[in-house]
Formats: C-alpha cells, sequence, structure tokens
C-alpha cells in the first residue's frame, strides 16, 4: 500500500510517500529544494512500534504519529478520508510490540489504559502521568501549535531557600494561571459577561484572548536552544525579539503572569528535565535590557537555585511533592478534564477563544480558500486544546499516608526507595563458601515464564562464581505470610561438586583472563556476564580466544561462540530490554550485536556485529548503554568515557574526568540512570618523571607510573549532554554501582554499602557487611536490594513491613 502524505516537524513540513510493506513503513522524501537537509528515508520496522496515535493537524482528525521502542516518533498527516485505512493496515501487520491499538477515542484509551488507577494508587509519578495524558490527548514534540503542556507549581521565585513542606510556596493548582492571582478574577467574568451581552454567538464569549500553548509561547522558553533560535528568529522577521519580552528571568515571568491576566502561558516539560534551555549555551547575542545596560544571557534564576542544574532537579522535587500530588487532579481537571469545555469551564474562568477547542471548525467545510487560509493561521499560531480526556471529576491521588494505610492492610511489598532509612536485611546462600568468589547476581526483570525446576509463581535468580560455576535459585518476590516479603529457594546443584552447572572450565576463563594486569582485581569479572531479561540466555566474556560465549539457561549448555575482537573481551552490557548487546575488549574497541528472539523468547546472539565503535587507545574496561536513549557509554583505561549513539554508532562526545597534574586517572566503574546521567567511578596513580631523563619527540621528559605510590579515587557526575555535575573524593575501590529511582547504589571493596541522592551524591543511608561486596542487583519493581559478598552470602535489604513506617 502506498500514500502520499506529509512528515510534520516542528521545524518543516515535508511532502512524500508512505509504503507499508510486511515489515516495514518507508517513508520517501519527495519535497523538492528543502531549505532544511532532512532524511530521504524513513524506515519504521514494524516490529519497532510501539504506540501508533490518532492525532489531529490543524484541528483535521487526518494524522497518525508513530513511537518506536527507542523512542524515536514520527508524525505524519494524510489526506482525512485515508487515515482511518491507512491505521487499519498497519495494524493487519499485527505489530509485535504495539501498546494501544487506537481505534477508539482518547478518552477512551485513558479509560482502558489503567494509567489513571496507577497514578491514583502512586505506582507512576506526576511526571510520567502527565506526559500520558499529554500524548494520549494528542500533545507532541513535533507540532508547536500542539507542544506538551506542563504546569506552573511554584509561586516562589524570590526567597534565598525553597521549603518544599510549606504549602505557600505552590501554585493554585484549581485556578487557570490566568485566574491564579485572586485579583483577576472579578476582571475575568466582567469580561465573560460583557462579551455576552454583546452577542448571542457563544464562540464570541471568552475569558482569554491568548492560550496556554502556542508555538510562540514554545519558542519564548526555548530561544537559547536550537531549532528553536532560529524559528524565533523567523517569527520575528529576521532578528531577536524586544528584549524585554524575552524569556529572561523565572522571577519576573512569574511576576508577570500574576500581573497581567492577558499572558497565561503555563509551561512546558524541559523545565523538568531540561537544564541546558536555561543557559546561554550558543552565546546569542540577545540584547540589552531597554532600562538598563544588562546584557541577555543564561535565565536569571530563583536565589534557591544555585544553578540550571540545581533547579531542574528543584523544581521536579516540587512536582513529586506532597502538596502538588494531592492538588494535581485540580489542574487535569482544567486542561484535559470536565472544566475544560461547557458550564464547569466558564465557572472555573477557563473558556479560551473558540478555535481553540476541538470539533468547533470544519476546515474542510469552507469552501472560501481566503477565508480557510485565514482561520488555518489563526488555528496554527494561536494554540489549540488538548483532547478532552475527562468528562468526570478526576480522583484525587492518594496521599502517603493514605497509600501507606492502604498498603498494610493488603501488606502489600514496596519500593525500597519509599523509605532508605527503613531498610532490614536478610541473608541467603547464594554460591559455596569454599569455591571461588560470588560475582553475579541477578533477578531478570521480565521472565515470562520459568525454568522447569521451579514453580510458576516464582522468578530465577542467577548466580555465578568467578569460575564459572551456575546457580538458577528461585525467588518469589512476595509472601504476606513472610515477615521478610520473600521467599528463596536453593539450587542445590551449585553446593554439590559433583552435580554442579559450569558455564566453562576454569582454563577458559579464571586463570587466563585474571592474568591480565588490567583484570586480575576481583571486581573486574563481575562485568564479564550478562543475562537476557526473560533469564533464557547467559553471555560470557574474558576468556582466553577472544570468544563471546552463549549459554542457554533453557537447554543448560553453551550455545554458540562468536569471535570477532582481536584480543580478549574485558567487560559487556545489555540494555534493559535486551534488545542490544555491547561488548568492549583490550583491543580498545567495542561491539554492539543484537540479541535474536524468536516470538517473544531470546534465542541466541547474531553472529555478525552491528557496529564497531571507535574512540579509544587502550583497553575498555566498563560499559553502559540504554536503547531507550539511543546511547552507548565506554569507559577506558586512559580515563577517557566516550558516547555514542546506539542505532547508528555515531560517536558524540569524549568526556573527561578532572585528575591532578601529573596523576594518570582509570575509568573503573560505570552506572547510567533512565534520564542519561552518567556516574563514572576513576583510579588515580600518581606518574614519576623517568630517572634515565630521556626526553620524548616533542621535547617533554617522558613519564612512567611509579609503583607502590598513593592512589587516589574519585566518583563523578555528569548530565546527559555531558556536563560534570559532582564529583566526590572515595576512600574505598567501588565493586559495583547501580542506579534506581534518583538513587545511586554503591558496593565497596571493604564491604561498605551506600545509598546517596544522584544529584548531589549526597549520601542517605549506610550499610557495612563483614566481607568484600562484589555484585550489586535490584529485583524487579525495586522491591528487594541483592548484595553479593565475596563470601557467597547474598544480602538482601528490603523495605521494613509498611505497617511499622507509619
Amino acid at each position: 500500500m502506498s500514500q502520499e502524505c506529509e512528515l510534520i516537524t516542528i521545524y518543516e513540513t515535508i511532502k512524500g510517500r508512505l509504503d507499508i510493506t510486511s515489515t516495514s513503513l518507508v517513508f520517501t522524501n519527495l519535497s523538492p529544494g528543502r531549505n532544511i537537509p532532512t532524511v530521504d528515508v524513513i524506515r519504521l520496522p514494524v516490529d519497532q512500534l510501539k504506540e501508533i496515535h490518532f492525532r489531529r493537524y490543524n484541528l483535521r482528525r487526518s494524522a497518525l504519529e508513530f513511537f518506536l521502542i527507542n523512542q524515536n516518533n514520527y508524525f505524519l498527516n494524510f489526506e482525512k478520508s485515508v487515515r482511518n485505512k491507512i491505521y487499519t493496515r498497519i495494524i493487519r501487520l499485527r505489530p509485535p510490540n504495539l501498546v494501544y491499538y487506537q481505534s477508539r477515542s482518547p478518552a477512551e484509551i485513558i479509560k482502558s489504559s489503567g494509567l489513571t488507577q496507577k497514578w491514583v494508587q502512586r505506582e507512576m509519578s506526576n511526571f510520567e502521568y502527565l506526559m500520558q495524558l499529554n500524548t494520549i490527548s494528542g500533545r507532541t514534540y513535533n507540532d508547536l501549535s500542539q507542544y506538551p503542556v506542563f504546569p506552573w507549581v511554584l509561586s516562589d521565585y524570590k526567597s534565598s531557600t525553597l521549603n518544599l513542606d510549606d504549602p505557600n510556596v505552590y501554585r493554585d493548582l484549581a485556578w487557570p494561571i490566568g485566574a491564579v492571582n485572586p485579583r483577576h478574577r472579578e476582571q475575568l467574568r466582567d469580561k465573560y459577561e460583557s462579551l455576552s451581552d454583546n452577542s448571542s454567538d457563544a464562540s464570541d464569549r471568552f475569558h482569554y484572548g491568548t492560550h496556554y500553548s502556542n508555538p510562540a509561547g514554545v519558542m519564548h522558553y526555548l530561544v537559547r536552544l536550537e531549532p528553536f533560535t532560529s524559528l524565533h528568529v523567523q517569527l520575528q522577521d529576521g532578528s531577536f525579539d524586544v528584549t524585554d519580552r524575552q524569556f529572561h528571568s523565572l522571577s519576573s515571568t512569574w511576576d508577570t503572569l500574576m500581573n497581567n491576566p492577558n499572558d497565561v502561558k503555563e509551561l512546558i516539560p524541559e523545565f523538568f528535565y531540561h537544564p541546558e534551555f536555561l543557559v546561554n549555551v550558543n552565546d546569542l547575542d540577545l540584547g540589552e535590557m531597554q532600562n538598563s545596560d544588562e546584557r541577555f544571557g543564561d535565565v536569571i534564576l530563583p536565589p534557591w537555585a544555585s544553578s540550571a542544574n540545581d533547579f531542574i532537579d528543584k523544581h521536579m522535587q516540587a512536582l513529586e511533592s506532597d502538596y502538588v500530588s494531592e492538588n494535581l487532579h485540580k489542574w487535569v481537571d482544567l486542561i484535559f478534564g470536565y472544566r475544560q469545555q461547557g458550564e464547569a469551564a466558564v465557572e472555573a474562568l477557563n473558556v479560551f477563544y473558540y478555535c481553540t477547542y476541538e470539533g468547533a471548525v470544519d476546515l474542510d467545510a469552507i469552501t472560501d480558500e481566503k477565508k480557510k487560509k485565514a482561520l488555518e493561521g489563526i488555528i496554527k499560531n494561536f494554540g489549540q486544546a488538548p483532547s478532552q480526556l475527562f468528562k468526570e471529576p478526576h480522583p484525587k491521588r492518594l496521599s502517603k499516608r493514605e497509600w501507606l494505610n492502604q498498603a498494610s492492610k493488603v501488606d502489600r511489598v514496596m519500593c525500597l526507595f519509599n523509605s532508605v532509612n527503613n531498610l532490614k536485611i536478610f541473608q541467603v546462600q547464594g554460591a559455596p563458601s569454599n569455591g571461588l568468589p560470588l560475582v553475579h547476581v541477578d533477578i531478570p526483570n521480565n521472565q515470562s515464564y520459568s525454568l522447569p525446576q521451579w514453580n510458576n509463581a516464582s522468578l530465577n535468580m542467577i548466580c555465578i562464581t568467578a569460575d564459572g560455576v551456575l546457580g538458577v535459585h528461585s525467588w518469589l518476590p512476595y509472601d504476606r505470610n513472610i515477615s521478610n516479603f520473600f521467599t528463596f529457594t536453593s539450587d542445590v546443584s551449585m553446593f554439590n561438586p559433583r552435580s554442579q552447572k559450569k558455564l566453562f572450565t576454569s582454563s577458559s576463563l579464571a586463570t587466563t583472563y585474571q592474568s591480565s594486569s588490567s583484570a586480575s582485581t576481583a571486581s573486574s569479572t563481575m562485568k564479564l556476564f550478562v543475562v537476557t531479561p526473560d533469564a533464557r540466555l547467559i553471555v560470557s566474556g574474558g576468556h582466553w580466544d577472544n570468544s563471546m560465549r552463549v549459554f542457554s539457561l533453557v537447554k543448560m549448555k553453551q550455545i554458540t561462540s562468536i569471535v570477532y575482537h582481536t584480543d580478549v573481551i574485558t567487560c559487556l552490557a545489555m540494555d534493559r530490554l535486551g534488545k542490544r548487546l555491547v561488548t568492549g575488549s583490550r583491543d580498545a574497541t567495542c561491539i554492539v550485536w543484537e540479541i535474536i528472539y524468536k516470538g517473544s523468547k531470546s534465542e541466541t546472539i547474531n553472529s555478525t556485529p552491528l557496529k564497531l565503535l571507535y574512540g579509544h587507545s587502550t583497553e575498555i574496561t566498563c560499559l553502559s548503554l540504554s536503547w531507550e536513549l539511543d546511547v552507548v557509554v565506554s569507559g577506558s583505561k586512559d580515563g577517557l568515557v566516550v558516547v555514542y549513539t546506539l542505532q547508528d554508532g555515531l560517536y558524540v562526545r569524549t568526556l573527561q574526568p578532572p585528575h591532578a597534574k601529573g596523576w594518570m586517572v582509570s575509568v573503573e566503574q560505570m552506572a547510567m540512570s533512565h534520564l542519561g546521567h552518567i556516574c563514572v567511578f576513576c583510579k588515580h596513580q600518581i606518574i614519576n618523571s623517568s630517572s634515565n631523563g630521556n626526553s620524548s619527540d616533542d621535547g617533554s621528559r617522558s613519564t612512567s607510573i611509579s609503583t607502590g605510590e598513593k592512589e587516589k579515587l574519585t566518583m563523578h557526575l555528569y548530565s546527559i549532554n555531558g556536563k560534570h555535575l559532582s564529583k566526590e573524593d572515595l576512600q574505598d575501590h567501588v565493586s559495583d554501582m547501580i542506579i534506581h529511582s534518583g538513587f545511586l547504589l554503591v558496593g565497596f571493596s571493604s564491604g561498605q554499602f551506600v545509598i546517596k541522592k544522584l544529584y548531589g551524591l549526597k549520601t542517605e543511608a549506610t550499610q557495612n557487611f563483614n566481607s568484600a561486596i562484589k555484585c550489586l542487583a535490584m529485583s524487579p519493581g525495586g522491591s528487594h536490594l541483592l548484595v553479593g559478598l565475596i563470601s557467597g552470602w547474598i544480602m538482601i535489604l528490603a523495605l521494613d513491613r509498611v505497617s511499622e513506617l507509619k
């Protein structure tokens, strides 16, 4: 099937053709003389489609938006009469990963999705819920007229400190932003009644002649970033807007809103995750204030924010605060709900110009082309209301106390990060205490089946020792009759030398790999194993023949060995969805591999590499990747951290953790958050001048590493865009670390375990164990933390019983 269409982006509309094959949707660019270079062909594999949403374009129900598993999305506009036919044809291909089958309205989708109930039960964050409401209601990053909308949540932009427990620092979410100031409400009522007296046409009555979300407002906030800079200049006929009207201060912007009922701009999602838009990173000449010599540069932040990153962190905390959680439903009613239209909107002072509402205008019924063009311009530039999702008042979110009361009645197991200072510790034996150390423990997060030796209710806990002994223990994460909220059944074969399952022989890995100088430390062997999320495959590296070996947990045997690196594989990493595997080697390269699935079950690794990544000159020591963010990050012995794209293998940037002159740094461990924060553990060693006085070719004195000298240990945190956010000096080597729910979990070779807030690296809780920590793992859902010790014991941390937390 083939159909002409338009690719809608924020900077241009591209005419093209969509061809639908049995495996892919292919958009071909047919636009002549494009101003902005774009890809001529875009291929959307059917098996990568995650969501397809019906969309409006200029208030016509004529578009589709495609969301892929890798987080890319594309907005295509068709003739109104063929949109549904295109959708039906795609659905007939049965995309295996499609979440929503949208033959229903947005209101029906949100009702059947269960998202509202999850939010009410505090099973998803306020940010996540607002993003879902925006997406389902038709908001998109691809159309400035329908850009996602978020609320102003704070009202205090002048204090030196921000107390998020004080209700007075928050905006009143029960009113639209134009009516938050009580002084404006009577004016708005009078305006609406005056318009009502002068016209019997409902379309002529409104409280606001502007809109809370429109292209000019989005560009106003994002003017410091491309492509919004160029779009803003284009809108202003080739120059920046009058300086005093530009976005330069959060405090003055809020004051303008509170003093002018005609300025009703709400926020955009970037205010909660994207600090770069507040910084003049491109050194733009934005002009000077008219009444002073003050030049415009970075956005002036509130006194309580020390930096753009600090503002974003605190602003997100405010969005997730108790006050906002207990009042956000009121704002949802205004934007997405029953107070968006009708008498409830009139009472709430929430009526906008009629062209903003879905169904108010039928452009196809207008025969006069001039009138149609004029109306299209109004719709495009004025702003559009989201599709109405709720016709009844939105339910209120449970308060923390209500949630705890409910949880205690049903003995619900909870994420341990709800109270990191109320953890209990249990222990189980994961590996023999008389063998080589336990180096890997994991409870794969997407087990849809159980191996034959365990009942269907249990999950598998995979344990591996340094010499390849495998244990597949039974793990049941919740049992209300057990005080520790889990049951553990040991794989007895692991403790009997005659029945032990081995991934490989000792000579294959332990002796040969550990003989290398880089891998002699016990902490490095933890990086040599990954397990697919469905617990069907284990992949190992570090073998003498430079191979990557794949072991089937179903067949309990090695199923393939793949050799491509020219030296020993030193580390492996897999994305959380199990889509891609990356190997790093002593040959200074990284390779991206595809995991092959049969249906939903992982079968093997494709022996042909997808991408070969260059950028290092020394051994790769650690890896991290994210399918959703399209990111691969690698660290090496010479202290470099290199960032690539996962899909195309493109180089993005190099990070080099700071170190003093005369010291050499090596990257030892790495972790990455779901938002792309990169945490790096480094070892620094002194470099002394050679005693022989020889000089290098450039005339500088040659250097060598002195043995036995003191070393320094540091932790560094970077943003996804490469900004160095934090540094901490450490006293001990990091064995393993993971990031979860905004916390950094660190296990040390001394046996100390630390929980830190990710932003700022502030320590929140510590625990000391009696032997070295080898590895860390989170159970699915974050209810239990597994700490693997060198002794073979696994310490299990979980929240104390809910009834004891109130």
